[in-house]
């Protein structure tokens, strides 16, 4: 995490616990695309940091997890805003709490496992996202995502807001239960969309979930996704696993929560 090391927390989107503020929220993401035959080295390393900041009750950093099935690592933080970036990274508050030498030979190691890595920042669209029950990005129980991304041409923004919008309305109107939180490209992103997460126990409920509402909203959905489809410039779609036991919470002298049976992603990428 060579670009982590300088900048920010080993973090990220779609944390640990409900955040809220503006209409809009700002995230930070890291993520670490990590070759294939060295997932199990990277995971290794990985579980050995968080014990480390686990063992010296790391304060004030925060990040959540997500795995995607293309061995993709994002680590997603709530960013108040850009002058954050100049705080302390993670891996220089651990090293100030256990030794430099011993942080820099894990972030090394780390740092074997991947060639490419990347750092942007989300903002949450509250305005697009579903969630008539109230906002989280974790879900209880739901550690599944699907995360839909609608990439967009700069001259036809609008237009796919529109349609967007027209999506929520939809579900609105027929009182869906599936519910998705919608995220907007930010600073560092190499091109402009959204990104649609949705939440689930799994794939199978994931499947039910989908079935369940396309039997409520009738042609309606699939007339409402066409518009949206045809309008955007391209299409992806990415699954993934928010992964608690390699995200970090620990904030105001606030222990850190039990996530052992905490079943709640995308870092993005997938939400």
């Amino acid at each position: 995490m060579k670009t982590l090391k300088s900048t920010i927390v080993l973090a990220i989107m779609l944390l640990l616990a409900p955040m809220h503020s503006n209409a809009q929220d700002m995230y930070y993401v890291h993520q670490d695309v990590v070759k294939p035959s060295k997932v199990i080295e990277y995971e290794s390393t990985l579980q050995e940091i968080m014990a480390l900041a686990k063992k010296h009750n790391l304060q004030d950093a925060r990040f959540i997890t997500l795995v995607s099935n293309n061995s993709n690592y994002s680590y997603v933080m709530p960013l108040a805003n850009m002058a954050t970036l100049d705080e302390p990274s993670f891996p220089a508050k651990l090293a100030e709490k256990a030794g430099k030498d011993v942080v820099k030979n894990l972030f090394d190691k780390l740092d074997k496992c991947y060639d490419i890595e990347m750092n942007y920042t989300l903002i949450l669209d509250r305005d697009l996202t579903y969630m008539p029950n109230g906002f989280t990005q974790t879900p209880a129980g739901e550690n599944y995502r699907n995360n839909h991304f609608f990439h967009i041409e700069p001259g036809n923004r609008a237009v796919v807001k529109e349609k967007m919008k027209a999506v929520k309305d939809l579900f609105e109107s027929k009182g869906s239960k599936l519910y998705y939180r919608v995220y907007k490209s930010g600073f560092g992103t190499p091109n402009e969309y959204y990104m649609v997460a949705v939440a689930a126990k799994d794939v199978t409920d994931m499947e039910l979930k989908g079935k369940t509402n396309e039997a409520l909203l009738g042609d309606a959905l699939q007339e409402a996704l066409n518009e949206l489809y045809f309008s955007s410039l391209r299409y992806e779609k990415l699954e993934g696993n928010i992964r608690p036991d390699i995200s970090y919470s620990q904030t105001n002298n606030q222990p850190t929560p039990n996530l052992t049976g905490l079943k709640t992603c995308e870092v993005l990428q997938t939400l």
